[in-house]
C-alpha cells in the first residue's frame, strides 16, 4: 500500500506540474502570434493580410484585423471575428459565436498548415516571409536547363507564372529532352515548402531542393542526380 500510495503521489505531482508548463507554452505562442500574417492558398494564388491582435474580442477570443480585399479573395473569412489558441498548439480562427472557422498547427517554424473540408488546405504565415518568398518564386519564372551531376545536359523547359489550376503553374518542356524526362513530360509546377515540384498530368510529382551551389537538385538525391539550372 505504501508502494501504490507513493506511485499515485508521484503522478499527481507529475501532472500539477505539467498544468503550468501546458498554460506557459500557450501564452507564449499567443504573444508570439500577435503581429501580420498571410493568410493564402498552399502557394499564395490567393492571399490576404491578417492582423493579430492581444486584446480581448469577446467569446473568450482574441482581436484581429483583415484587410478589404480578403473577402473577396478568401470568401471564407467573412466569417472571422477573432483569434485564439486552443490546447498547446493549435491557432484557431473564429467566428462571432466563437466556434471554429479554421485551425491551424505549425508545420515549420512560423508556418501553419489548416484544412477546410471541401475546399483544401490553407497557409499561415508570417507576412514578411510571405513576401520573400513571392520574391523566391517570381525569381523561378523563366528557363531553365536539366542537366545529370556529371554536367551533361539533357532537356531544357521553361517555368510560367500563367495559372494551370489550383495554385499551380504551366511548365513547357523544349524539343529533344531525354526519354526519361519527355516519358514523364511535365505540365505545371509550384514552388512549396522551399521545393520546385514538377507535376505531369498523370499525377506523379517530381521534387527538387536548392543546394550549396545555387543549384535544385532531385530529390531524393541518386548516384546519377538530375539537376535543375536557371539559364
Amino acid at each position: 500500500m505504501i508502494v501504490l500510495r507513493a506511485v499515485a503521489l508521484a503522478i499527481a505531482a507529475c501532472v500539477a506540474a505539467m498544468g503550468p508548463a501546458l498554460a506557459q507554452d500557450a501564452t507564449t505562442l499567443k504573444k508570439e502570434m500577435v503581429g501580420q500574417w498571410e493568410l493564402s492558398t498552399t502557394e499564395r494564388s490567393k492571399t490576404c493580410v491578417v492582423t493579430l491582435k492581444g486584446d480581448a474580442a469577446g467569446h473568450g477570443g482574441l482581436k484581429l484585423e483583415l484587410e478589404p480585399a480578403c473577402k473577396a479573395a478568401l470568401p471564407f473569412t467573412k466569417d472571422i471575428v477573432a483569434w485564439n489558441v486552443r490546447g498547446l498548439d493549435i491557432v484557431r480562427l473564429q467566428d462571432a459565436a466563437g466556434e471554429v472557422v479554421i485551425d491551424f498547427t505549425e508545420v515549420e517554424a512560423g508556418i501553419f498548415e489548416g484544412l477546410r473540408q471541401g475546399e483544401g488546405v490553407y497557409i499561415l504565415q508570417d507576412l514578411a516571409a510571405a513576401r520573400a518568398m513571392a520574391k523566391s518564386m517570381d525569381q523561378m519564372i523563366g528557363d531553365w536547363a536539366m542537366v545529370r551531376g556529371n554536367g551533361q545536359p539533357v532537356c531544357s523547359l521553361t517555368l510560367t507564372n500563367t495559372e494551370a489550376g489550383p495554385d499551380n503553374f504551366q511548365v513547357f518542356l523544349k524539343p529533344k529532352c531525354d526519354p526519361v524526362i519527355a516519358q514523364f513530360n511535365p505540365t505545371q509546377w509550384r514552388l512549396e515548402r522551399g521545393q520546385i515540384i514538377l507535376m505531369s498530368k498523370a499525377g506523379e510529382a517530381w521534387q527538387f531542393e536548392a543546394d550549396d551551389n545555387a543549384q535544385w537538385r532531385r530529390v531524393p538525391d541518386t548516384a546519377d542526380p538530375l539537376i535543375m539550372l536557371r539559364q
